[in-house]
């Protein structure tokens, strides 16, 4: 799904919502979200999943055209983590593959 998709269906789901609303509501979610991690916070939404930052310490890479040593920079990645009910409603809705 993407950013677009969902506020049509949020315009949808809520009538009384405009598109222009719709669009607001998401922008300021995703933005309060963005900057919670960007002060370092740990994001928990109950049912859905957490989201937090997990430190890459810095090492030695390879550029993988020329084969050269490459200095990698530390850095902080967003992580997520889904919770149980989310992975129990996915495993429910997904169809198994069949084996023959």
């Amino acid at each position: 799904m993407t950013k677009s998709e969902l506020i049509n269906r949020l315009a949808d789901r809520f009538p009384q919502l405009g598109a222009k609303d719709a669009d607001y509501a998401v922008k300021v979610l995703l933005d309060a979200l963005s900057a919670a991690l960007v002060r370092g916070e740990r994001i928990e939404v109950r049912g859905f999943g957490s989201f937090s930052l997990n430190y890459r310490p810095p090492r030695i890479g390879r550029n993988p055209k020329s084969g050269e040593k490459v200095n990698v920079p530390e850095k902080y990645v967003p992580h997520f983590k889904a919770g149980k009910e989310l992975r129990e409603r996915v495993d429910l809705g997904l169809t198994k593959p069949s084996r023959s």
